[in-house]
């Protein structure tokens, strides 16, 4: 029986449904969640249980300098020798949080924007290694043109490449389209956990391993600190484990941890622990910085909760649904290791507003001059 919300989608403008075709939108879910807005959020987002990791579920790099620290770079340094690694930069989003402008052409550094950080990161392990390590750009609706348009000359679809996560639209109270101010649909990308979908869309992990590619590096865009690392890779290969996740003593965070849910160690966001948990009884924070096996990436077909996510567009409320990231955690053979937060190696510069910002600058130029960036 056609739905009312069935009759919306058929009478939106060629145009939008061209779009829409183009995100890889899936009408069937979003038929499917206009049906479920009345349940219970929790029910969706919510683990039913879980505890904090234990002291041996997260390791620490070697101590530089060690016999075991040269053995693991020595590892990763043969790696990326051999071409063996790319890094995927989370660059999409509906580019609000620096003042509706896409924080990828925002100067980090004065004359430098993250966007040209990034790519600048890809001479020093080319000049280490004597291959490029391929550089991936997973951008939106709301970023996809203005970084390409940055790019220019430097997007070759090789050892520069962009690909778009996928799009639906959001939804009214009642399961009805949200529609904005202007009565428009309203599209929004629907999270990091787009990642194995979208990437498997544009190619580039197939051509990836069909080149002898193994290993791809997620990082946040504005984590600077998230740069390719050969020890960390060699301590990635030599565990034998399909995914690597980078994490930092906390100080005062709020957002996504390593618990145990089901005997098993995985990446849950805050409003995604059960009611009561007290997330200050994990003592490390997820940097949303991920190292994964290329085969593993490429075959995942474990289903990614589609998280009730609450919203406000024009001052009206509405809802979205968003899959996120460290639920590859959920299915994947997992190992958690500690890094610094501090000083010229950290590991973890988030910067998410235009305040923070200007306050992590100097540590931002530090890092990048260290790395190899400037």
């Amino acid at each position: 029986m056609t739905s009312a919300l069935d009759a919306e989608l058929d009478a939106l403008p060629t145009d939008l449904q061209r779009r829409l075709a183009a995100g890889g939108f899936d009408r069937a879910r979003l038929i499917g969640w206009s049906r479920e807005v009345a349940g219970d959020k929790d029910a969706t987002n919510r683990l039913d249980a879980c505890e904090p990791p234990g002291a041996d579920d997260v390791v620490a790099p070697p101590l530089p300098g060690s016999t075991e620290e040269r053995r693991l770079r020595r590892l990763g340094d043969e790696a990326l020798a051999r071409g063996e690694v790319a890094l995927l930069v989370l660059a999409g989003g509906m580019a609000t949080r620096m003042g509706s402008v896409v924080k990828a052409l925002v100067e980090a550094l004065p004359g430098r924007t993250f966007l040209d950080l990034r790519v600048a990161g890809q001479r020093p392990v080319e000049a280490g290694s004597g291959r490029a390590a391929p550089l991936w750009l997973m951008t939106s609706e709301a970023t996809d043109s203005a970084i390409r348009g940055a790019l220019g000359a430097r997007l070759d679809g090789e050892r520069v490449a962009v690909f778009p996560q996928i799009v639906s639209l959001r939804l009214q109270a009642d399961g009805a389209l949200f529609r904005d101010a202007t009565g428009a649909p309203s599209l929004y990308p629907t999270g990091h956990g787009d990642v194995p979908e979208a990437l498997a869309r544009s190619g580039l992990l197939a051509r990836f391993l069909a080149g002898g590619g193994k290993y791809v590096w997620i990082a946040n865009l504005d984590n600077l600190g998230a740069t390719i690392d050969a020890t960390l890779l060699g301590g990635h290969i030599d565990s034998n484990k399909s995914i690597s996740v980078e994490v930092v003593e906390k100080a005062g965070d709020k957002g996504g941890a390593p618990v145990r849910h089901r005997d098993k160690v995985v990446i849950c966001e805050d409003f995604r622990l059960p009611v009561g948990f007290d997330a200050a009884r994990v003592p490390v924070f997820n940097t949303n910085t991920m190292l994964v096996d290329a085969a593993a990436l490429a075959a995942y077909a474990a289903p990614f909760t589609y998280c009730v996510v609450e919203k406000k567009v024009d001052g009206r409320p509405c809802l979205q649904r968003e899959r996120l990231l460290g639920e590859l955690t959920f299915h994947l053979d997992a190992r958690y290791v500690r890094v610094p937060r501090a000083g010229k190696e950290s590991r973890f510069l988030p910067v998410k507003d235009p305040d923070e910002l200007a306050r992590r600058r100097p540590e931002i130029e530090a890092v990048a001059r260290q790395r190899g960036m400037l």
